[in-house]
């Protein structure tokens, strides 16, 4: 009499269509729950992280364009060659190790709380009043959340200003004066970024030389074979990642300085902006890592519809605020009416696919929690494979508008494959569907 659905706990029964597990519960997407508490917990000091650099990026390109369109055009291949160099360096290593230490922690408590429960046991077995004094499952797992939550809330309270945001204030504030009060022009502008990435990477490590003991006890604890298996595939991803972008920005150049200039002002508004979504992806990592260590799916599947829809209302935000921003604030950036004119057709394109790329972004979190790099390395090597071509046609047809056509289909293109994936319930999330992990 009883079905296979019965005998599932009541957040992994087997749905209609895999695809509407991104709609459940969307009326609660804000809600302020354990769930929602924990992604914006996570999410708020994460994204003033990681968008402290693009932001300060994007005020170093307002005070190159009071120099001219030639300057904007040059920072602006300078720009794609040094992000091309540094994120195939440093984001395989930096989203390996967010999953690897959320699974670590993760494994470290609960085998803590089960030595506990049998420490317990054991002098409760001794005692002549054992009943009374056994605390149940419940009480013993109450107490761990409760003493997880408070090192959390004293993490928070030491670490409330990240220390990406005082080494871009510092950027800010040497960029007028390395630029303008020295004449150093562009170069200021370089000088500038370098000493705050030093200063950064200093009290980084300072902060870091403080909490962890950088020399581990012996080569093993290192783990270089899992994270050179992980780390090759990544690599594979960022390369493919970010050559379409930088294919973009040289086909932009092509087009002469003054189409370049207005094209590096539109794609750091369109990077820095949807960046804001990685905290969310942060989040959701962390929290899906975490959720797959204790093998608790229902979490898992609950962080990660959270969090998508938290990054389509991001989206719709950000586009109507960068649609108003772009119309109203180009004179920021650049003062030359032909530039702007260029700018006023990129907004378009810019504003409406905020919703895209904030899903994208999301979707990469979702997918690193689950441990999924192969499919996220093979899936953006495909979409690169698709978008390469399509940058090159449509710069070629269509100019401007063509490449942003281009990076519209990109940006799509990745959306869909994270969509594909975890609404279809394969791979890590084939639990969606009935199925069981092996």
């Amino acid at each position: 009499m009883s079905e296979e659905g019965d005998l599932q706990p009541v957040g992994l029964r087997k749905p209609k269509i895999p695809l509407s597990v991104f709609f459940r519960d969307a009326r609660h997407v804000f809600k302020k729950d354990e769930l929602g508490s924990e992604i914006i917990r996570i999410a708020l000091p994460a994204a003033m992280a990681l968008a402290a650099d693009p932001v300060a990026s994007l005020i170093d390109t307002a005070f190159i364009g009071r120099l001219g369109p030639v300057e904007i055009a040059a920072v602006g291949v300078a720009i794609a060659i040094f992000n091309q160099a540094s994120k195939v360096t440093i984001f395989p290593l930096v989203s390996i190790t967010t999953s690897f230490v959320a699974e670590e922690e993760t494994i470290r408590r609960n085998t803590r709380v089960e030595a506990e429960k049998v420490e317990d046991l054991k002098k409760d077995a001794e005692s002549s009043t054992a009943k009374e004094s056994v605390p149940d499952d419940e009480m013993l797992e109450n107490l761990e959340k409760g003493s997880a939550t408070n090192n959390e809330k004293n993490i928070e309270k030491k670490d409330s200003v990240p220390e990406d945001v005082i080494g871009d204030l510092t950027n800010v504030v040497l960029d007028p004066i390395f630029i303008f009060v020295l004449n150093l022009g562009v170069s200021g502008a370089a000088i500038a970024h370098v000493l705050s990435q030093y200063l950064i990477s200093l009290i980084l490590l300072w902060k870091l030389m403080e909490k962890v003991d950088l020399l581990p006890p012996s080569a093993k604890d290192l783990q270089f074979s899992r994270f050179l298996k992980n780390g090759f595939l990544l690599l594979a991803r960022v390369v493919a990642a970010t050559i379409c972008v930088t294919l973009a920005a040289s086909r932009a150049t092509r087009l002469g300085s003054t189409t370049m200039a207005a094209f590096q002002i539109c794609l750091q508004v369109w990077l820095t902006s949807s960046l804001l979504a990685d905290g969310l992806a942060v989040a959701g990592q962390a929290i899906i890592a975490c959720a797959f260590a204790e093998k608790d799916y229902q979490k898992a599947t609950s962080a990660a519809t959270r969090v998508l829809q938290m990054s389509f209302v991001l989206g719709l935000g950000l586009a109507l605020f960068v649609g108003l921003g772009l119309h109203f604030g180009g004179v920021i950036f650049s003062k030359d009416p032909e530039v702007l004119r260029i700018i006023a057709i990129g907004i378009p394109f810019v504003a409406a696919t905020q919703p895209i790329n904030s899903i994208a972004f999301v979707f990469d979190g979702v997918n690193f929690g689950a441990s999924d790099f192969a499919y996220s390395s093979y899936s953006m090597v495909l979409v690169a494979i698709a978008s390469i071509p399509a940058i090159f046609v449509l710069s070629k047809t269509g100019g401007f508008v063509g490449i942003w056509v281009a990076l519209t289909i990109f940006m799509g293109l990745r959306t869909f494959a994270g969509v594909w994936r975890m609404g279809t319930g394969t791979g890590p999330w084939c639990f969606i569907r009935g199925r069981s992990l092996t």
